[in-house]
């Protein structure tokens, strides 16, 4: 079964949830998922003052565009900030990241 056909909606109603194993805070809407491959749209949302301590790395693309406030990568130490957009094929590593003021980034994961 495919991702199930949406048209435009508010997704204000859809509730925030805690990630599952993710560190306290650190809440998801899922938009739209296909049950079959896994992948997914998610908004993710980091409150003001979590850091992360890992590096990631996924077996999925993952695309991020962030929609409020923004990430500070521990590694290269970089900001970045509304507006920002990463394209990460699979094996890319990232982070660990600090988010002094909160952050709301749109996710797309998805597996070929």
């Amino acid at each position: 079964m495919p991702r199930p056909e949406l048209e435009l909606f508010d997704v204000n109603t859809l509730a925030w949830t805690q990630v599952q194993g993710a560190p306290p805070g650190l809440m998801e809407k899922i938009l739209s998922k296909d049950p079959d491959t896994g992948s997914y749209t998610r908004l993710l949302k980091f409150p003001p003052g979590m850091v992360t301590t890992e590096r990631l790395v996924h077996d999925f693309w993952e695309e991020v565009y962030i929609l409020q406030g923004g990430l500070v990568d521990l590694t290269s130490n970089q900001i970045f900030m509304e507006g920002f957009y990463a394209c990460r094929p699979p094996g890319m590593l990232h982070g660990p990241y600090s988010v002094p003021v909160g952050c709301i980034t749109l996710e797309m994961r998805y597996f070929v």
